[in-house]
């Protein structure tokens, strides 16, 4: 069965509260699990959203602050006595493969499963099959710190009334698309006359960064984004000086970059009301969810 969506597994900044954990994100992607930045608690997030971990085959870690990664020695406890069979492929920023290790062997167990590292040394795309590409970008934290972008190819799609309407049926459908133009009773057919292309989905993932243009790029056109604003606008000089970004700030990228959907997260602990987040963006932004703890997204038709 097909599915795409986004699980918010965390919303929380550096310190959890009691009503948000460390950060997470799941992202469903048909028959892969992307997970991205699994901090302090993913592994029993899961449990509370009903999901089981095995679905998990991607993990990705923007960078090593412990709310963005503590979470990842679990996680792979968790999936090895699940005995998965799929293998996991982990992205992570290359400079900082010392601290992939410590979460990785950082407690004795019999690791069955197979981790695949793809350490991320420079930027750009840096994985695509037939399914989707993933693209990297290093943002602006203090230290390697990388946004993601995941884009699945164009897809033609037939419009089944054109298709009766010039006689175009069975093995002359896959003839057609291969071909482009095919000849049916003397009368040529084109492939725009009976199908249009479909962009393929994107979701762009920005955590932990300050406003800065290679998250514009990384976000360009794409269904959803999902973006930090770990401050209020009024706490702007809080945002400058630790290098995070305030609602305001991810809504100004979001309208630049001409998104489908805004997703803000990564709040500071400082802040219980998050009617203030989502009015400060919706200003900007009209399309801007305010995450919460196991609030799912379905990606925009």
């Amino acid at each position: 069965m097909s599915l795409k969506d986004v699980v918010i597994l965390g919303c929380s900044s550096q310190q959890p509260t009691r009503m948000r954990n460390h950060g997470a994100y799941l992202v469903r992607w048909n028959e892969e699990g992307l997970l991205f930045d699994p901090g302090e608690g993913t592994q029993r997030q899961f449990i509370f959203a009903n999901i089981s971990p095995t679905c998990v085959t991607r993990i990705f870690v923007s960078h090593f602050h412990g709310d963005h990664c503590l979470g990842l020695g679990s996680m792979f406890m968790r999936l090895n006595l699940d005995k998965i069979s799929h293998p996991v492929i982990c992205y992570y920023p290359g400079n900082y493969k010392k601290n992939f290790d410590c979460l990785r062997y950082g407690c004795i167990y019999h690791e069955n499963i197979k981790i695949i590292e793809k350490p991320v040394f420079k930027e750009n795309l840096i994985y695509q099959d037939e399914k989707f590409k993933i693209e990297a970008r290093f943002l602006k934290h203090g230290i390697d710190n990388i946004g993601w972008r995941i884009t699945e190819p164009d897809k033609i799609k037939f419009k089944k009334e054109l298709l009766k309407k010039y006689n175009v049926k069975g093995p002359n459908v896959k003839r057609l698309e291969k071909e482009k133009k095919i000849e049916i009773e003397g009368k040529k057919i084109k492939l725009e006359d009976v199908s249009y292309l479909k962009k393929g989905d994107s979701i762009a993932v920005v955590i932990d960064t300050k406003k800065c243009n290679e998250a514009v790029e990384l976000a360009k056109n794409a269904k959803i984004l999902i973006c930090e604003s770990t401050y209020l606008e009024k706490d702007k000089h809080l945002a400058l000086k630790y290098m995070h970004m305030t609602a305001k700030q991810a809504a100004e990228i979001a309208l630049e970059a001409q998104v489908d959907t805004l997703i803000l997260t990564h709040f500071s602990a400082r802040y219980l009301d998050m009617e203030a987040f989502e009015k400060e963006a919706k200003k900007i932004f009209p399309n801007t969810i305010i995450a919460e703890d196991f609030k799912r997204v379905n990606f925009p038709k």
